[in-house]
C-alpha cells in the first residue's frame, strides 16, 4: 500500500470511531507527510479561525491563537478558498506572527482550506524548518485529508473539551433585493450544488474507475438523446447542447477525476472535488460569457453525480422549504413550485428578470442577490427569508425565529381580514371610485380574479407562458390561451400586452444579444417591428380568441408615435381579415420610454388608452439600471420629479379623455397607490397579493384632503430626493394602514 493510501486508511479508521481527539489526527498527518508541524484551525462565530489542534507548535497555543478571516496566511486561505504553498512563509506579505505558537522556527508552510458543501469550516496546515516547496503529490494528499477533516468538523468535532460550536451552528445573514415580498421559515433546499458524497475513501480504486466510466457513458447517452430529440426551429438549440456535451466529455477534467480516484477517493468524492475546483476557478473569471458557462459546469457535475447514484428522480421537497439557487429559469421555477417550495432565493437574478416576474405571478416570496447563501447552506438546515426587508437568515437564532413566527401569525390574521374585502367596492373614504386590476401572465393566476374581487386584468404579459414553455407557440396554441383568459375574466376588461422578449427575457437557444445595455437594446416592440411575422401571428391569435368579444391590446417599449402607428396599422390589417370581428377593438400603449412624453398630444390622438410601466420608466428617467443591486432604492418613484411627471401626464390624459393606468410594481404598494390616486390616477394594476392591502389603505384615505396636503408637500419639499417620509407621516397620522 502506498504512503498516501496508508495515511488515508489510518485516518478513515480514526474518523470512523468519531471520538478520537483532533490532536491524534494532526499527529498522524505530520508523521506520514514527514512534516514537523501539522495544525488544525476551525472556524468560529464572527469569522474567527481558532487553533484547535497541533502537532509541533506549543500546546498552550491551542484555544488561544485566533486569526480573523483574511488575516495572516491561515486567514488568507480561508478567505480565498485556495491552498498556499510557501517555501518561506514568514516573508510572505500576509504572514501574521503569533508568539505563543513558537512557529518562528519553521520556514515552509502548506495550508489548504477545509471545506464542505462550498462552506469553509477551517484550515489545515503543515510546516517544516527547511525552506521547501511541497510537491504536487503532497498537496494532493493534504487536500484529500482536508476533505476527511471537513466531515469531522461538520459533525461537531473540535479541540478536546471545547464547548463552542462551529460555524455550522451559527446564524448567518445575507442581504439581497426584494423580488416578491413575504416571509417564510423552513428547511433549505439547494438547487445547483450537489450534496457532499456520503463515502469519501474507496476500498477498490479499480471498481471506482469502472463506475466512473459507466456514469460518464450514461451521462453522454442522455445528452445524445436530448440533442436528437425534437427541438425548436433553427440550429441554435442544437449547437448549445452540442457545446455542452463537449464540456461534459472534456478529457482534461475527467483525467483529474481519475487521478483523484487513484489517490484513494470514491468516484463521487473525486467528481465532487474536481468539480468544486472547476467551479471556484470559473467564478473568478472576469469575462461574462465564460462566467455563464458556470451553469453548464454545475449542471454537468449534478448529472454525473446522479448517474453515479443511479437515480434521476428528484428528491422530495420538505414542507415549507426555501429554495436556494444561483440561477433559475422559469420552467425550473414552475417545477420547484409544483413540488411545494414556500419561498426562493436566487443569487444571480434581477427584480426585472422573467424568473422574478414568474415568482410574482405565483405570489412566491423571493429574494435576489444574497451572495454566498447557496454555498454557506446545506440542504435541511433551517432558513428564514424576510423578503420584505431583503434579508435571508441561515440557521436563525431561536429568539429571532420566534419573533418572525409571531409576525407570520399576524400576517395570517391580516390576510383573513383582507379576504373580507373581496366583495366590497374599491373606493376611498370620501367615495371616490378606484379601479384595481391584476397583473398576470399564466393561466394558473386566473383564479385570483375571483379570489381578490379584481375589476379585471390590467396587464396580461403574453410572453410569460412562452418563456415557461421555452418556445414561441403557434397561432392556434396562443389563441387557446388568450380565449381562456377572456373566459375567466367573464366580461371584465383584459389588457393584453404583446410579446416583450429580448433583454433579460430570452427563449432557450436564443443567443444573448451582443449589446452594451440589452435593456435599452433590440427588444420588445423593436423586435416585433423588425420581424413583423411574429407580431402578425400574435395579433391573429388575439383576434381569434376574442370571438366577437371586446379586445384590448397594448404595445410595450414604444419610443415614438411612429412606432405605435406602425404596430397599430399591423394589428388593424389583421383585424380586417379575422371573423367574427371583436365587438370593440381598443388599441393602446405602454408608456415606459420618456421620449413619448414629448409627443404626448399626438399619442393621445391615436392611443385609446395608456398604461404606465413604472419599472422601465423609472430606469430610463434616472439612467439607473433597475437590475443593478448598487442602485436599488437610490431613486424613488415618490421623488418630486416623478410625481411632477405623473401628475402632468394624468392632466393631459384627462383633458383628452384617454384612460390612464399604472401597472408597474409601484401600483401594488399602499403608499404609492394613495399618492397616484392623489395625482388623479385612479386605475391601478398589480400582483394579486398586493390588491387587498391596497384596497384597505385606499378605503381609509380622504382623497380631497390628501390632495391638498400632497400639493403642499410637493411645493415645500421640491428639492428633496424623495417625498416618501412626509407622505407616510400624513398616512400614519390619519390611520391609513401601510
Amino acid at each position: 500500500m502506498s504512503a498516501p493510501r496508508r495515511l488515508l486508511a489510518r485516518l478513515r479508521h480514526l474518523t470512523a470511531h468519531g471520538t478520537a481527539p483532533l490532536a491524534e489526527f494532526a499527529h498522524l498527518v505530520a508523521a506520514d507527510l514527514v512534516s514537523e508541524v501539522c495544525s488544525i484551525y476551525a472556524m468560529r462565530p464572527g469569522d474567527l479561525l481558532e487553533l484547535v489542534a497541533t502537532e509541533g507548535l506549543r500546546p498552550e497555543a491551542v484555544g488561544r491563537t485566533r486569526l480573523r478571516v483574511g488575516e495572516g496566511i491561515i486567514g488568507l486561505v480561508a478567505a480565498t478558498g485556495e491552498a498556499l504553498n510557501l517555501p518561506d512563509a514568514q516573508n510572505h506579505p500576509a504572514f501574521a506572527y503569533r508568539p505563543e505558537t513558537g512557529e518562528e522556527a519553521y520556514a515552509s508552510m502548506l495550508a489548504v482550506p477545509v471545506r464542505r458543501a462550498g462552506r469553509t469550516l477551517g484550515v489545515l496546515a503543515v510546516q517544516n524548518r527547511a525552506p521547501r516547496r511541497y510537491d504536487a503529490d503532497e498537496v494532493e494528499v493534504l487536500e484529500t485529508v482536508a476533505m476527511l477533516l471537513a466531515e469531522r468538523l461538520a459533525a461537531g468535532g473540535t479541540a478536546d473539551g471545547a464547548e463552542e460550536g462551529l460555524l455550522g451552528t451559527v446564524a448567518r445573514r445575507f442581504g439581497g433585493t426584494t423580488i416578491v415580498p413575504g416571509v417564510a421559515i423552513g428547511p433549505v433546499v439547494r438547487h445547483g450544488l450537489a450534496a457532499p458524497p456520503r463515502c469519501l475513501l474507496a476500498d477498490d480504486p479499480a471498481l471506482e474507475q469502472k463506475r466512473l466510466a459507466a456514469a460518464v457513458e450514461t451521462m453522454q447517452r442522455g445528452l445524445d438523446e436530448l440533442i436528437s430529440a425534437r427541438l425548436p426551429e433553427g440550429e441554435a438549440p442544437r449547437e448549445v447542447l452540442a457545446a455542452y456535451r463537449l464540456i461534459a466529455a472534456d478529457a482534461g477534467w475527467l483525467r483529474r477525476v481519475e487521478d483523484a480516484i487513484r489517490g484513494g477517493l470514491t468516484a463521487e468524492a473525486a467528481v465532487h472535488r474536481v468539480g468544486g475546483e472547476l467551479r471556484d476557478r470559473m467564478r473568478r473569471v472576469v469575462d461574462p460569457y465564460l462566467r455563464e458557462r458556470l451553469a453548464d459546469v454545475e449542471d454537468m457535475i449534478g448529472r454525473l453525480l446522479r448517474a453515479l447514484d443511479g437515480s434521476e428522480a428528484p428528491s422530495p421537497v420538505p414542507p415549507g422549504a426555501i429554495l436556494l439557487a444561483r440561477r433559475l429559469g422559469p420552467a425550473e421555477l414552475l417545477d420547484w413550485h409544483a413540488r411545494g417550495i414556500a419561498a426562493v432565493v436566487i443569487e444571480d437574478a434581477s427584480a426585472a428578470g422573467h424568473a422574478a416576474i414568474l415568482a410574482g405571478a405565483l405570489d412566491l416570496p423571493a429574494l435576489a442577490g444574497a451572495r454566498g447563501a447557496l454555498e454557506a447552506a446545506e440542504s435541511g438546515e433551517e432558513g428564514l427569508l424576510d423578503a420584505d426587508e431583503g434579508v435571508f437568515v441561515l440557521r436563525p437564532e431561536q429568539e429571532v425565529k420566534a419573533a418572525y413566527q409571531r409576525e407570520m401569525a399576524a400576517r395570517r390574521a391580516r390576510q383573513a381580514r383582507w379576504a373580507s374585502l373581496r366583495d366590497r367596492p374599491a373606493v376611498t373614504a370620501d367615495g371616490t371610485p378606484m379601479t384595481l386590476m391584476l397583473n398576470a401572465g399564466l393561466l394558473l393566476e386566473l383564479g385570483q380574479l375571483a379570489a381578490t374581487g379584481a375589476a379585471g386584468i390590467g396587464l396580461f404579459r403574453t410572453e410569460i407562458a412562452m418563456l415557461a414553455r421555452g418556445a414561441v407557440t403557434n397561432v392556434a396554441e396562443q389563441a387557446a390561451v388568450y380565449a381562456r383568459v377572456l373566459d375567466a375574466a367573464a366580461g371584465r376588461p383584459v389588457l393584453f400586452r404583446t410579446l416583450d422578449l429580448g433583454g433579460d427575457k430570452l427563449l432557450p437557444g436564443s443567443a444573448p444579444p451582443e449589446e452594451e445595455n440589452p435593456a435599452m437594446g433590440w427588444r420588445s416592440l423593436r423586435v416585433a417591428l423588425d420581424r413583423p411575422a411574429v407580431l402578425r401571428k400574435q395579433a391573429r391569435a388575439l383576434l381569434l380568441a376574442a370571438e366577437g368579444r371586446e379586445l384590448s391590446v397594448m404595445f410595450p417599449m414604444v419610443a415614438t408615435v411612429a412606432e405605435f402607428a406602425q404596430a397599430r396599422a399591423l394589428l388593424l390589417a389583421e383585424a380586417a381579415r379575422v371573423r367574427p370581428a371583436p365587438a370593440r377593438l381598443r388599441i393602446g400603449t405602454m408608456l415606459e420610454v420618456p421620449s413619448l412624453l414629448w409627443q404626448i398630444d399626438e399619442l393621445l390622438k391615436q392611443a385609446e388608452f395608456i398604461s404606465v410601466g413604472t419599472n422601465d420608466l423609472m430606469q430610463f428617467v434616472f439612467a439607473a439600471d433597475r437590475g443593478t443591486p448598487a442602485l436599488a432604492g437610490r431613486y424613488d418613484v415618490l421623488s418630486p420629479g416623478m410625481l411632477t411627471l405623473l401628475g402632468w401626464l394624468a392632466g393631459r390624459a384627462e383633458a383628452a379623455a384617454v384612460p390612464l393606468s399604472i401597472c408597474g410594481e409601484a401600483a401594488g404598494r399602499p403608499l404609492e397607490a394613495m399618492t397616484f390616486a392623489g395625482l388623479g390616477i385612479t386605475t391601478l394594476s398589480m400582483a394579486a397579493g398586493a390588491l387587498p392591502p391596497v384596497k384597505e389603505a385606499l378605503a381609509a384615505v380622504d382623497l380631497p384632503g390628501f390632495r391638498k396636503v400632497l400639493t403642499a408637500i410637493r411645493r415645500n419639499e421640491a428639492a428633496a430626493a424623495s417625498l416618501r417620509e412626509p407622505i407616510a407621516v400624513w398616512a400614519r397620522e390619519h390611520g391609513v394602514p401601510l
